[in-house]
């Protein structure tokens, strides 16, 4: 296996803008926000900021861009959320349609961005601890489930949570609590620890996104709300338009994940 070799911020969205970088962004850009992210029209906006005003730990907003506006002014000025992705997925009625690598040609002065915390924010700082996070080592992609733990609805949008698991001895997941929870961008700590059945996720080796990962003896699955779970939503909101990441394919900012840290 060739040496993993992390991008810089402005290397991965340069990138992704001229089609050398389409991958997976975890283990990238360590350090630094990696966000999720929802664009809608501007007459489901108000909703989604209520949906995600009630459930702040799967859907922590870094920032809400203006209708029609494409670069972000808090988090990565200059950058440009129609082309600075490595892949998006976009969704018709409801139904996810197509993954694309430049949104341009969709673009339109009605559509509203939202960027959202993303658990690789804290994955750095999981690291510095010395806990090993084998979806870097072995796929890029962290193993993502839909659970049976319902959303507060807002409007038209409602659901059940996503989250996103790493395996951990129960020592090392007591000290990724104590990590994780100084992070809400990155979801905050872990909302369960164990049993996969208790949030209604039958088969941890199957994923719904993502790739699955080793586990070895003596560790236990760790959860965090996950930031795919808008997408959950825009299923059952039905907006004539809307666009995510591809799961798992971030937005990078230029701010550090310490500037989140509480």
């Amino acid at each position: 296996m060739s040496e993993f070799m992390p991008l810089t911020p402005n290397k991965l969205r340069s990138g992704c803008r001229d089609g050398s970088f389409d991958g997976p962004t975890s283990g990238h850009a360590p350090g630094f926000v990696q966000a999720n992210m929802v664009i809608l029209p501007s007459d489901y906006a108000d909703e989604f900021q209520q949906f995600c005003d009630k459930n702040p730990q799967p859907c922590p907003v870094l920032e809400v861009l203006t209708p029609g506006g494409f670069e972000p002014e808090q988090i990565a000025p200059l950058a440009d959320v129609r082309t600075d992705l490595p892949r998006y997925r976009v969704f018709r009625e409801g139904k996810a349609i197509a993954d694309a690598t430049d949104i341009s040609e969709l673009w339109c002065d009605d559509l509203v961005t939202f960027l959202l915390g993303c658990s690789f924010v804290a994955e750095d700082a999981l690291m510095k601890e010395g806990l090993l996070l084998p979806h870097i080592a072995e796929t890029g992609f962290v193993p993502m489930y839909r659970t049976t733990v319902p959303c507060a609805p807002a409007g038209r949008f409602n659901g059940t949570m996503v989250v996103s698991m790493r395996p951990f001895t129960p020592d090392e997941a007591d000290r990724a609590v104590d990590v994780t929870k100084h992070y809400p961008m990155a979801h905050g700590a872990p909302i369960h620890i164990g049993d996969p059945a208790a949030l209604g996720i039958k088969d941890v080796a199957r994923p719904e996104f993502g790739q699955p990962v080793t586990m070895t003896k003596g560790q236990v699955p760790v959860f965090w709300p996950c930031g795919v779970t808008p997408q959950e939503a825009i299923v059952n909101a039905k907006p004539p338009l809307a666009i995510t990441h591809a799961p798992g394919h971030m937005f990078v900012a230029d701010i550090t994940s310490e500037s989140t840290r509480i």
